[in-house]
């Protein structure tokens, strides 16, 4: 039997506590700023799009779009899916695709959020709805 993938623990800081704080209890979290409505990904403090420092976090239900994907065959680690999906509240993230037959994933493709563990947080990525 294969030897179980082996995650890199997340580096948090006192921004994104909250965020890891909630993906240890299987919750995504994101931002969305209440100067302009605009949801962002990575979650931190000033909006990207009017940089206001007036954001507000709200939990995802975890359920996305794939948007497009590479797959990448030859890999020291075997061979992996990296994607970018755009969330069911709006905003888009770089994510990997999981525990899946690579060679279905398709564009428009629903997928949900798993956490994988790691020796801290667990990371969050997507598989296959």
């Amino acid at each position: 039997m294969a030897d179980a993938k082996k995650y890199p623990t997340p580096q948090g800081n006192p921004e994104t506590t909250q965020f890891w704080e909630a993906a240890k209890q299987g919750k995504l979290l994101f931002k969305r700023c209440t100067a302009c409505g605009e949801p962002h990904y990575f979650p931190r403090s000033i909006c990207p799009f009017c940089f206001s420092d007036k954001t507000v976090w709200e939990e995802s239900s975890g359920e996305a779009t794939i948007y497009t994907f590479s797959l990448m065959r030859k890999s020291a680690a075997g061979p992996f899916a990296i994607a970018y999906v755009t969330l069911k509240e709006g905003p888009s993230l770089q994510t990997n695709i999981v525990d899946c037959e690579l060679d279905k994933l398709k564009i428009g493709q629903k997928v949900k959020v798993v956490f994988k563990p790691t020796d801290g947080a667990p990371l969050p990525f997507f598989t296959p709805a």
